[in-house]
C-alpha cells in the first residue's frame, strides 16, 4: 500500500477500509429491517441537521420575542427550553418536529411505527443533552435514538 492509499483509507473512514479488505457491512438500516431507499429509510445526515437548525431557529426566534431585556444567555437558555417542550409535545403526538416535516423525515419506534410520550419524552432530553445526539451507529442512529428505541426516517 503506498501512501495515496493509506491516505485514502484515513479520509474515507472505516467503513471505506472494511469494505476494501472484502468486509460486508450492507446498506443503513439493513439490520432493522429497513428499506435502502426511499420512504421509511434511514433519514440522512444533511437532513436530520437541516431539520435541526429549522427547529432550533424557530426556538430562538421564540425565545427572543419572550425575552426582551437583551441578555442573550437567558434567550439561549429558554430556547433550549422551547426546544425540549416543542420535541417531546410534537414527536410524542405527531412524530415530527416542524423542521422534520419541512424536510421530510419522521421519528418512529422500531416494531411499532409510532412513537410513545414517554420515549419521545427520554429522545428529546437526551437530545437537548447534545452528546448522545453525537454518537452514531453504523446505521446512522444517535445514542438518543437507540436508547429511546427510535429511528429517523423518510417519509
Amino acid at each position: 500500500m503506498d501512501n495515496r492509499q493509506a491516505m485514502g483509507s484515513w479520509l474515507s473512514g472505516p467503513r471505506a477500509a472494511i469494505e476494501g479488505a472484502g468486509g460486508e457491512l450492507g446498506y443503513r438500516g439493513e439490520q432493522l429491517g429497513l428499506p435502502e431507499e426511499g420512504p421509511g429509510s434511514i433519514a440522512r445526515p444533511g437532513r436530520r441537521i437541516g431539520a435541526l437548525a429549522v427547529d432550533w431557529t424557530l426556538c430562538l426566534l421564540i425565545a427572543n420575542g419572550l425575552i426582551t431585556d437583551g441578555y442573550q444567555q437567558a434567550t439561549g437558555n429558554w430556547a433550549l427550553l422551547i426546544f425540549f417542550v416543542l420535541s417531546a409535545l410534537t414527536v410524542g403526538t405527531v412524530g415530527f418536529t416542524p423542521g422534520k416535516r419541512l424536510f421530510g423525515l419522521r421519528v418512529v419506534e422500531l416494531g411499532t411505527g409510532r412513537v410513545n410520550p414517554l420515549r419521545a419524552l427520554l429522545r428529546s432530553a437526551l437530545l437537548c443533552v447534545a452528546v448522545p445526539a453525537l454518537v452514531w451507529d453504523r446505521d446512522g442512529r444517535g445514542l438518543h435514538d437507540r436508547l429511546a428505541r427510535t429511528v429517523e426516517v423518510r417519509l
